[in-house]
């Protein structure tokens, strides 16, 4: 081996761990692995103190799924429980909401993570003692609002799950409170923007059409403008459209959340303590339009 070409050897070797770890540090960061087992939820029967079910849908893209670093210990409240998004069988509720993976082993689990709608419930449950709240998390990462429009699959899936979660729940006074919306990053594009507002007004119309009730709640949230470049444009614009809709539908709202720029590291993603606090404005949201 001649001089030059140790030379070069040897620097490539030195240098290759500074490379690997600014590599690691510009990937975006995923969730910690989900333990212990999931714990089951009798969601026919109301824990003690409490008097009612309220049960919510949420549903929307990654943002609602989660992605947020999971915390060490999950959370255990019997008042709050969750329907697998797989299963469809009921648990105490705690991150991540949208698991895939099996509730034991949680094998074939994805990079879900923490969400706002853990913060929304526990929100919701401080300030109502007698309440046991439902969750039905639906969303799935990376979807256009075309796939939540009626007749299409995830939103069928959604008016499924729901109508299964209500009848399951005949016996507890349960009521549907609520739908919880975070989407709009995969329709952060020009031709998609001109006609969001048409689907997610339709997307409105069509759940209270469905599922019975009128007057349905249903909070938006808007999406992240944490990055300024490339499709920012369109982001303020879906954004503006999202913030719009109490305008064209009663008894819609949408969280205001483009001052929480901190993400997982892509700019995309908000993190847990993002997430957290977008949990609170949905329940406060969502408070304003029940009383």
């Amino acid at each position: 081996m001649t001089m030059k070409r140790t030379v070069a050897f040897l620097t490539a070797l030195l240098l290759a761990p500074l490379l690997a770890l600014h590599a690691a540090e510009a990937r975006p960061a995923v969730a910690k692995p989900t333990k212990p087992p999931l714990t089951p939820a009798d969601i026919t029967q109301l824990p003690e103190g409490t008097g009612h079910l309220d049960l919510y849908l949420l549903i929307g893209q990654s943002n609602m799924k989660g992605r947020g670093f999971m915390p060490e210990e999950p959370a255990r409240d019997p008042r709050i429980a969750m329907m697998h998004l797989k299963n469809d069988r009921w648990y105490v509720a705690r991150h991540p909401l949208h698991l895939s993976g099996d509730p034991q082993t949680f094998a074939g689990a994805d990079n879900a993570g923490v969400g706002p709608g853990l913060s929304f419930a526990q929100t919701l449950a401080a300030q109502d003692s007698t309440a046991r709240i439902g969750l039905i998390p639906c969303a799935v990462g990376g979807t256009q609002i075309a796939r939540w429009q009626k007749g299409a699959g995830l939103y069928e899936e959604a008016i499924r799950r729901t109508k299964l979660a209500l009848e399951q729940t005949k016996g507890t006074k349960a009521t549907l409170r609520g739908v919880l919306w975070l989407q709009g990053e995969a329709d952060s594009k020009a031709d998609r923007v001109k006609v969001y507002a048409e689907k997610l007004n339709a997307l409105v119309d069509a759940l209270r059409a469905d599922l019975g009730q009128p007057a349905l709640p249903f909070v938006a949230c808007t999406i992240g403008e944490m990055r300024t470049e490339g499709r920012g444009g369109e982001k303020q614009a879906i954004n503006a459209l999202l913030l719009d809709l109490p305008n064209h539908r009663p008894h819609t709202a949408c969280v205001d959340a483009r001052d929480l720029k901190s993400s997982i590291g892509d700019n995309v993603h908000y993190d847990t303590a993002a997430q957290t606090e977008i949990g609170k404005r949905f329940a406060a949201s969502l408070q304003k339009l029940t009383r």
